[in-house]
């Protein structure tokens, strides 16, 4: 980081690339290079690059894909360019004058001679950025650096990563090893035992991780000393060798994880995992033991395999837990132990010379299609990934494979846009389980043979979005699809479930997200009666359902396993109400159930099975949409694991109830996080007549309140004591009270939006307790007139307001403490005001004290014909945005660090005339600026 502030001052050539600085992070695998490079990525100091793009390159190092991998990295979408040129030239584009920062994750050098070549194209179009544009690179080579460094001409620059101290390296292998141990200090002799190990890890972090992993599956000495006295000690180099340290973590698994483990190799290096998806082969490929509890499923067995390979440190967690990666050097090591088994071929249009007989597991990416011939030779493969440019011309070469085929388990095709069929040949491949289709394609049709392949468990087709013509939905599933009676989960992008006649055959089906309800036999709700493995199921037009007893066919209650339910009527129209009311009665979920959505049911109570505690006990999230003839609301206050609920468009509801069935005790929602209440037009209060909330509590967990359009509700008693982020919207509210102990207020985010009642905000009262509030957004409030009593004292005792973001649409709210006082604001917003004409004085003024502004935003101001002249002095501004402030004829001076000045279409067409490019009278008083939009086109 100091490397990279130091960029600035430096002196600059007149060279190609004299606007790029090259550091490259040098270690062994596993010492964290990565690691180290995520955190100074997403560091605040970062956000002074206007342009931040991070890419894994690995041993294959071709340049289409990297400044692809770079154009997705900034777009956040693949582009669909085929050509180098293209590439660079999109890729020049986006780049052109701005300040970037560039990085190449595990950087490879296989031939430096060809490796020279390719960085020369790969970072031609970098050269076009903005001084102090910065490139980061990881690698395990130090002639990585020197090549890349010759390319740009400048001086090799590199940063040795040497390891973890000892300490250091104990303790974040103790951190593993004793993970889920209430008091690690009770195992001395194990501490002891650890030192030990840890003087073996040559001070890898990874080796730490994965070796702790090990010791944490047993807390006995003897297999501790166990993997003391293993043989994981390189006696090339005398010191810890970590490939076979990692052997050694392999080798501590069972045999069952083993298998799974291995598998991972058939994956490309830095292949993101789904872990649902992931699972599901492990079951086609017979790799999960069954469990012994029938309220386990094999879903449940193989996700709980993931979760210790995950805490062992085989996977590790990416993108906030929704994908998973593996370290590469943990990605060779399944490759090392799964050679005999799983092979992976990219981009040849060869197969290896040797392959061995007992391979099980392919992977081919070609063009040529003689490779899909000749892999038909290997006919006792159990899966195989297919990506290829196939054509219908082609495709005779699957053909042959289906036909020959018989032990395949797992089948996955990638193909291109022309492909528009599936051969019917696949209904040979009899032992089939697990098939999943995708690709930029359209298929028009699945096969029919599909509905013979009893084994299936798992069937997705993800065709892409937008595609460039929708099949006939009617046609495109077999007619006898409900053959498929194994079937486990199947995922369609368009709603084909529902067409499946018979659906009720399905018994094995665990999701049926949409299942559109007709009155048609074989569409009816009964279908659900023996389908008895549901964990989620959404049951539309519910309108369809003829009586009570009908209702009663799809027996709910006896779905043991089902966690989410949706429940939807498909318009609002006059209806039947006694029969809504019957037919939710009559809906009765499980016990286990987790999750229920009701969607615009309109009867006007409630169903009898939801004001009784008992069949809902579980619930964690509630939704009710659109129930329009609603009154009140069941007493969901006692349910003692509720965490979400949301209220939505119920204009006929006025409180909820406190009691479930005459129990009188009341409970203030226990574990409630979020609670969102929209257009609750005629909600009173927060419990019928008379009740309050016991010990003047309500939600005591509450994070998340959102109230929008509730205009005749009461304001509560106190804010909840951990409120994170409050919403109110257009609320008869006149100001609100926060906790009444002295405990800090945990509020990060306040928007107040259209309440003309309230009248102050208690804000300076509790300043030494909102030291979390960071972003506060008050627009549309006419009569505000304080922010509460600010005294002196606090400023001594150095309380301040330290926000970032402030909303507002009258500026004389600047003017109130403790805003007026403010020092740490970054984004300032002035929006949705029609009346506001120009800025009084004292406003004038503020502009001047605050010297921390970033960013600031006029919009929607209908009448506004000036800006602040006070903006020049905001030594900070980098960003300035006018947007639709049609009466703007004219801006201020504007201060030297501004970078962006960006003015829409919707303002005055003289304002256009006086800064346009070419020939503008006041071009020059902007022409400072490295970045112009106005009227939406960009101009330099």
């Amino acid at each position: 980081m100091q490397w990279l502030r130091k960029l600035s001052n430096e002196h600059r050539g007149t060279d190609l690339y004299r606007n790029i600085s090259l550091l490259c992070i040098v270690g062994h695998g596993g010492m964290g290079k990565t690691t180290l490079l995520q955190h100074v990525y997403e560091d605040e100091m970062t956000k002074e690059f206007d342009l931040k793009m991070w890419v894994c390159v690995s041993n294959n190092f071709d340049v289409k894909k990297v400044i692809a991998d770079m154009l997705e990295s900034l777009k956040k979408k693949r582009p669909r360019l085929e050509t180098l040129e293209a590439l660079q030239d999109s890729l020049r584009i986006e780049i052109m004058s701005k300040k970037i920062l560039f990085v190449l994750d595990d950087v490879w050098e296989n031939d430096e001679e060809q490796d020279k070549k390719k960085w020369e194209k790969l970072l031609a179009p970098l050269a076009h950025g903005k001084i102090s544009s910065s490139i980061l690179v990881t690698t395990r080579m130090d002639s990585v650096a020197l090549t890349i460094a010759k390319v740009i001409k400048k001086k090799k620059e590199t940063f040795q990563l040497q390891g973890l101290e000892e300490d250091q390296c104990l303790q974040l292998l103790n951190s593993h090893a004793f993970a889920d141990v209430e008091n690690p200090n009770n195992y001395k002799r194990l501490k002891s035992i650890a030192r030990e190990v840890v003087k073996k890890l040559s001070g890898s972090p990874l080796a730490a991780k994965v070796i702790g992993g090990v010791l944490n599956s047993s807390l006995d000495e003897r297999h501790w000393t166990k993997v003391l006295n293993s043989d994981f000690v390189s006696p090339r180099l005398g010191r810890g060798d970590i490939f076979l340290i990692l052997r050694l973590s392999y080798m501590f698994l069972p045999k069952y994880l083993q298998n799974c483990f291995a598998f991972c190799s058939i994956f490309r290096q830095d292949y993101w995992f789904d872990k649902d998806d992931l699972v599901k082969m492990w079951i086609a490929l017979g790799f999960i033991q069954q469990p012994h509890d029938q309220e386990w499923t094999m879903e449940d067995i193989g996700g709980r395999y993931f979760d210790i390979l995950v805490k062992k440190s085989f996977f590790d967690k990416f993108q906030d837990g929704r994908y998973y990666k593996m370290h590469d050097l943990i990605h060779e090591l399944a490759q090392s132990v799964s050679i005999h088994e799983c092979l992976r071929v990219e981009d040849s249009t060869n197969l290896p010379s040797i392959i061995p007989k007992t391979l099980r597991h392919l992977s081919v990416q070609t063009t040529n299609p003689d490779i899909i011939k000749k892999i038909g030779q290997f006919k006792y493969l159990h899966s195989l990934f297919l990506f290829h440019e196939a054509s219908n011309q082609d495709i005779n070469a699957l053909i042959e494979i289906f036909k020959t085929w018989r032990s395949l388990c797992l089948l996955y095709i990638h193909a291109s846009a022309r492909l528009k069929m599936i051969p019917e040949e696949i209904g040979n491949l009899i032992h089939l389980r697990y098939l999943k289709i995708d690709g930029d394609y359209d298929l028009t049709m699945l096969p029919s043979s599909l509905s013979n392949l009893y084994h299936l468990e798992y069937i997705i087709y993800a065709e892409r979005l937008g595609a460039l013509s929708q099949p006939n939905i009617y046609d495109f599933l077999p007619s006898n699809f409900n053959n498929l009676s194994n079937l486990r989960y199947m995922k369609f992008r368009h709603n084909y479930i529902s067409l499946i006649c018979g659906i009720g055959k399905l018994k094995s089906l665990q999701e049926l997200n949409m299942f559109d309800l007709r009155d048609v036999s074989g569409y009816r709700i009964g279908e659900l009666e023996n389908m008895n493995d549901l964990c989620k199921l959404g049951i539309n037009c519910l309108e369809n359902v003829k009586d009570a007893e009908e209702a009663c066919s799809a027996k709910l209650c006896a779905k043991k396993r089902l966690t989410d339910l949706t429940l939807r009527w498909s318009n609002t129209d006059s209806r039947n109400i006694d029969l809504d009311e019957n037919v939710l009665d009559n809906l009765q979920p499980p016990k286990c159930l987790r999750n229920l959505r009701i969607v615009r049911y309109m009867g006007a109570r409630s169903a009898i099975w939801r004001n009784n505690v008992n069949p809902i006990f579980n619930l964690e999230r509630i939704d009710l949409y659109e129930c329009l003839e609603c009154e009140t609301l069941p007493p969901f206050g006692q349910l003692p694991f509720l965490k979400s609920l949301e209220l939505y468009r119920m204009p006929k509801v006025k409180w909820r109830e406190s009691k479930f069935n005459g129990n009188d005790k009341y409970y203030a929602f226990p574990l409630l996080e979020v609670l969102r209440i929209r257009r609750l037009k005629a909600l009173e209060d927060w419990f019928e007549a008379g009740v309050a909330a016991e010990d003047g509590c309500l939600f005591p967990c509450l994070i998340e309140l959102e109230l929008f359009v509730c205009p005749k509700l009461k304001e509560l008693p106190f804010l909840p004591p951990k409120l994170k982020i409050l919403w109110m919207d257009n609320t008869k509210w006149k100001t609100f009270n926060f906790c009444s102990n002295s405990n800090p207020i945990p509020l990060e985010l306040l928007k107040v939006f259209d309440c003309p009642n309230i009248t102050s905000l208690p804000l300076a009262d509790e300043i030494a307790r909102l030291a979390a509030l960071r972003d506060l957004r008050i627009i549309k409030c006419p009569n505000l007139n304080s922010l509460g009593r600010y005294r002196e004292v606090e400023t001594t005792n150095n309380c301040h307001l330290m926000l970032s973001c402030l909303f507002i649409s009258d500026p004389s709210v600047l003017l109130m403490e403790p805003l007026r006082s403010i020092a740490s604001l970054k984004e300032l917003y002035i929006k949705n005001n029609d009346e506001l004409v120009s800025f009084p004085n004292e406003a004038e003024q503020w502009f001047l004290n605050v010297r921390s502004l970033s960013e600031l935003k006029f919009r929607y101001l209908a009448s506004l014909q000036s800006l602040p002249s006070s903006l020049e002095s905001l030594s900070s501004l980098q960003n300035l945005d006018i947007n639709d402030v049609p009466m703007l004829r004219e801006l201020p001076n504007l201060p030297p660090s501004l970078k962006s000045l960006s003015i829409s279409p919707e303002c005055h067409p003289e304002l256009y005339e006086r800064y346009r490019e070419d020939g503008g009278s006041d071009r020059h008083k902007i022409a400072h600026i490295p970045h112009i939009y106005l009227y939406s086109s960009r101009i330099i």
